[in-house]
């Protein structure tokens, strides 16, 4: 029989790291925050206006788990596990940056020449001068499409399409570090085989990209999974073909008409 006195149970909410019973706004366990917001537009916002590129010990604990436990890693960051992570977004700027900056400082030139034509060889030296000097926007203006060709393929698995940037942005991050471990390869057939080293790097990549969402999803047969992640990467591709096409028609039409 209820009285007047009686009061309903209240359960305090656990930390979302280490499971710890939360008693105010911090976990007094391992210090992340009670609030883990969900991955949205805001997040992301936030994560870029907070991007400042030190490294901590985050910075070494993300990479060691996107090269043992990938899948895994990035399913517990979006589900709020994410006190001993480096900022994804900045991840990617730190290792990008490295790379660009070993880039232009060794003129690396890594995109073959596939023909005698004047105006081709000059347009291939223009674009790789241009990747020298800006690889990290290059890198980050591709995502968009990497996210809606997972976003599309994966879009039973109930993640939005800023959580599929998010997983990008760490797929991002492997293929870096591996081109990173490349470069000396990279340096040396630069002259004698351009584009050796990034085949051997998308090729790693690829493997990695396949075993990290292998690992990210359990709703269905690895096979399977491992198909689709090997489309979304193929559909992602298309998307920039094409994209990549319709700019240059653009440009032949409208500013480069005699």
């Amino acid at each position: 029989m209820e009285t007047r006195d009686d009061k309903p149970l209240h359960t305090n909410p656990v930390c979302k790291n280490c499971n710890n019973t939360l008693h105010g706004n911090f976990c007094s366990n391992c210090g992340q925050t009670a609030d883990t917001h969900p991955i949205n537009f805001h997040y992301l916002w936030h994560d870029v206006q907070h991007t400042v590129l030190h490294v901590d010990k985050g910075f070494f604990f993300t990479l060691k788990e996107l090269f043992t436990r990938p899948g895994h890693a990035i399913r517990e960051f979006i589900d709020g596990k994410r006190v001993m992570h480096f900022k994804p977004f900045a991840l990617v700027l730190v290792l990008a940056g490295a790379y660009g900056f070993l880039y232009h400082f060794f003129e690396i030139n890594d995109i073959p020449q596939v023909t005698a034509d004047r105006t081709l060889v000059q347009t291939t030296s223009k674009t790789n001068d241009w990747l020298s000097s800006h690889y990290s926007l290059a890198v980050v203006m591709m995502l968009p499409f990497f996210a809606l060709g997972s976003f599309l393929v994966f879009r039973k698995s109930g993640y939005n399409y800023v959580q599929n940037l998010v997983i990008n942005l760490f797929l991002t991050a492997q293929l870096l570090v591996v081109s990173l471990l490349l470069f000396p390869l990279t340096y040396y057939y630069s002259v004698a085989a351009p584009g050796i080293s990034t085949m051997v790097a998308s090729t790693i990549g690829l493997a990695l990209y396949i075993w990290s969402f292998i690992q990210l999803f359990k709703n269905e047969s690895k096979v399977i999974i491992g198909l689709k992640a090997l489309w979304s990467y193929i559909l992602s591709l298309l998307f920039m073909l094409v994209l990549s096409a319709v700019i240059g028609i653009v440009i032949g039409v409208f500013f480069l008409k005699k």
